[in-house]
Order: C-alpha cells, then structure tokens, then sequence
C-alpha cells in the first residue's frame, strides 16, 4: 500500500468513526449552540486531532529512523543498515536506501584503494628520486668539501667544515624524508622491524618514549595490509608527538582469533570532542581498503587509544 493511501485510510477512519459517534450517539447539538454541547464538541476535536496524531506517528515512523540514518550515515563507518520495517512505499524506500549505501560503499572503497594506490606510487617515486638524485648529488659534494678542505689555507679549513656540517645534515634530513614517503625497511626486514625503526625516528627529535610488544607468531598479512598498519601507526604517533602533547606511547601489534590487532596508546590530551581531521580520515580510509576495523577514542589511562584489527590474510590461519 502506498504512503498516499496509507495517509487517506487514517484520516478517512478517524472521520469516520466521528461521524458515526455523532450519527448514533445521543450527543446532539441545538440552535444556538449551549455551553454544554460546545465543550462536547470541542473535546470530540481534541480528541479526534489527538487519533490523528497517534497514528500518523505510528505510521511515519519508519519515515523518522529513516531520517535520522540519512543525517548520520558515514561512508568512513561501513555496515550499518536500516532494518526495513512498515508496509508498502515505506518499506520500499528503506530498501532503496540501504541498496544505495552498498552502492555508495562500494565505489567509495574501490575509488579509496584507486587514489591510495596512486598515491603509494608517487610517495615511492619522489622517495627513490630523493635517494637517487638529490642524495648521490649530495654526497658528491660531500666528497668535493672534504677534498677541498685539505687543499685549502687554515684560515678557511674551519669554514669549509661547517659547510661540510650543514651538508650532512641536509642529506640526513632528506634521507629521513625519502624513508618517511617510502619506509624500505618495510620492504625488506618486514612490519615489526619496521615499527621498531619508526618508533625510535619519532622518538628520538621529540622526546617521546616509545613502548613496543610485538607478538612473535604473527600470521601472514600482505604487503598491501602491512604498509596501511604502518601508515596508521606512523599517522597515530606523529599526532601524539606534534598534536596530543603525549610523553609517552605503547604500540602493540597482537594476534587474536580474528587476525592482528594494532593498539597505539597515549598519554596526551585526547581528541577532546574536535571534528576529524584529515589524518584520521585518512586512516579510516586505508583501514577500509584492507576490510580493516578502525576505532578511535579514549585510552584507558587518559590521552588517546587507536585501535585496527585486521583479518589475516586469506590463506592463513
């Protein structure tokens, strides 16, 4: 039965039902009308208008959930689905919109995987350049300075020094900068290696200390779900260490029965209700590219806990 007649047939039996009470009932009304009579009439109104009301209420109420999924629906929060209630066009509709979030999920998960993709790519394009380019261009100077600072008068050995100083550290810096758009160790030592050598680059210019407990017998998981738990534990200690005003992190990479479970605990001042930015957004979006479950809020002890687990890998147990 569609809304339209759905709307009549309850207007139509309150009426209805009016009529025959004043049809068959001993309630009359005269010429002109007495006190009696108009509180009569005005309370047969109140109560016909209270009816109406009930039962609009009743019938517009899968209506009113379906609202309230529409203002709060989160691409970024997958699986939630209205359950289809009440009859003919309302329930219709209902299917149509949980047909449109899978829809919607769906191009939202392959277009993330499509941009994430392109831009793992240019991250290890711009880190290999880095390496290759401006690192070996570096290093040659490196080189010239040193051959130089033996050929030149004392008076500018010492200046030629500091020179040779501040171009160590610029090739350091890009160095840092080429492993952090690309972490190699990640390619060759694996995910715990890689953590460890993460931990102690974020660790050592901010002062953050860094506790680690890695489980030995994980399972298999993909490069693809190895590098987006490294993005997200990288994502969750640089906000710690620039944004929380945390001392102290403990990362822990478990395994449990439904796969491996990242935490990154800190002790900062939590998100304090603020909107998400772009890095957690960002996480969100890696962790849906894996089938991963993210969820962000408060640690126990204060400050912030970040929390993915991640299903292994098929094939494995």
């Amino acid at each position: 039965m569609s809304l339209f007649w759905r709307i009549f047939l309850l207007n139509a039996v309150v009426l209805l039902t009016a009529a025959a009470l004043l049809l068959l009932g001993p309630v009359t009304v005269s010429t002109p009308v007495l006190l009696t009579e108009a509180v009569i009439a005005v309370a047969g109104v109140v109560v016909m208008l209270a009816a109406n009301a009930v039962l609009f209420r009743l019938g517009l109420a899968p209506l009113q959930r379906l609202t309230r999924a529409m203002t709060t629906t989160d691409l970024l929060r997958p699986g939630r689905r209205l359950e289809v209630s009440g009859t003919g066009g309302i329930a219709g509709l209902i299917v149509t919109f949980n047909t449109m979030l899978d829809r919607l999920e769906a191009e939202r998960a392959a277009s993330s995987a499509l941009a994430l993709s392109a831009q793992e790519a240019e991250r290890r394009r711009i880190a290999q350049e880095l390496h290759d380019e401006v690192g070996q261009t570096l290093t040659v100077v490196l080189l010239d300075l040193k051959r130089l600072a033996d050929q030149v008068p004392e008076p500018l050995r010492e200046d030629l020094h500091r020179v040779q100083e501040t171009t160590r550290a610029g090739l350091d810096e890009i160095r840092g900068i080429a492993r952090g758009l690309r972490p190699g160790v990640l390619d060759e030592l694996g995910l715990t290696s890689a953590l460890t050598a993460l931990a102690h680059e974020i660790s050592a210019p901010s002062g953050l200390t860094v506790r680690r407990a890695y489980a030995p017998d994980l399972p298999a998981l993909g490069d693809q779900a190895e590098l987006v738990l490294y993005r997200v534990a990288q994502e969750s200690l640089t906000n710690a260490a620039r944004h929380a005003g945390a001392t102290e992190v403990d990362v822990r990479l478990l395994r449990e029965v439904y796969g491996v479970e990242l935490t990154v605990d800190d002790n900062g001042g939590g998100t304090g209700g603020a909107p998400e930015g772009s890095g957690i957004r960002g996480m969100r979006e890696r962790a849906l590219l894996i089938g991963a479950d993210l969820s962000i809020g408060p640690a126990p002890g204060g400050g912030t806990r970040v929390r993915m687990t991640v299903p292994p890998a098929k094939g494995t147990a």
